[in-house]
């Protein structure tokens, strides 16, 4: 049956839906550039979530640019969901788990299993929210005498273009470093043996289908600027974002359909 966990059935139409609403929350300003082309940075920036392989891919990026790693996050919606990722991983669950903020256990795993040199390791462990991240970031750049030019930034797919209008949201009243937005890598989903998975790699199975559609469809409510969203006419924590008139025509069809038990979506999943 083409279900995509208890969603479903789904058709071309709804799949293509997801599809189209996932590919612009997961804002990738790198895409399939070759290297000739490939935009420059001189800091890169993770911000704390529960995916692993956001992780991996920002460390990567840091080694083979030979700039530092700056990871933010403190406790948040998805420090509980970190934590049992790493507790299920079979290499890193002998990092400490226990450690009181995202931003010292993921720097824990980048520093002892992904061989990033603790020099340029930067670890922000106070903020709490994808605002927080953008606006503690800035201020321990700036206590520090830190001033990047451009900004290579890492988030879960779902919450990158959320989190790159908080990053410009925290430099609004000075020069703003250029944001390259690399989400690692952009969700889709499709048909797939006997049901419908997701059509990258197996890490993307950390978010459950659940998790998936709630944070995919919440994210759009808060990106909307009216007075429910998060924009200039709402609660004010971000500059505004234009979205598409068909994203926007996707994200009404998931929310219309029954088949995504609507009732159930758009609830906060992550900060």
């Amino acid at each position: 049956m083409s279900f995509f966990g208890p969603y479903g059935p789904l058709d071309a139409d709804d799949i293509a839906a997801v599809n189209t609403v996932a590919r612009f929350l997961a804002l990738d300003d790198l895409g399939g550039r070759d290297k000739d082309h490939a935009p420059t940075f001189d800091l890169v920036v993770l911000a704390g979530n529960a995916l692993l392989w956001t992780l991996e891919g920002a460390v990567r990026k840091a080694r083979t640019t030979g700039v530092p790693l700056l990871i933010s996050g403190g406790i948040g919606h998805s420090t509980g969901l970190l934590a049992a990722a790493v507790d299920a991983h079979p290499v890193y669950r002998k990092a400490l788990a226990g450690q009181t903020s995202e931003a010292r256990l993921l720097g824990d795993i980048a520093a002892m299993f992904l061989g990033l040199d603790q020099s340029r390791l930067l670890l922000e462990d106070a903020s709490t929210n994808c605002g927080e991240n953008g606006l503690f970031s800035r201020r321990f750049l700036d206590a520090r005498g830190l001033a990047p030019a451009s900004i290579l930034l890492v988030q879960d797919p779902l919450m990158q273009r959320r989190t790159d209008a908080s990053f410009r949201q925290a430099w609004a009243d000075g020069p703003c470093p250029t944001i390259v937005n690399w989400p690692v890598q952009v969700p889709r989903i499709g048909y797939r043996r006997e049901g419908i998975d997701y059509l990258q790699s197996p890490n993307s199975r950390k978010w459950t289908p659940e998790r998936f559609l709630s944070l995919l469809t919440g994210e759009i409510q808060r990106l909307t600027d009216d007075e429910n969203g998060y924009g200039p006419r709402g609660k004010g924590f971000l500059p505004h974002v234009d979205i598409p008139d068909e994203v926007a025509e996707a994200w009404r069809l998931i929310m219309g359909s029954a088949k995504f038990a609507a009732s159930e979506l758009g609830r906060p999943a992550g900060g």
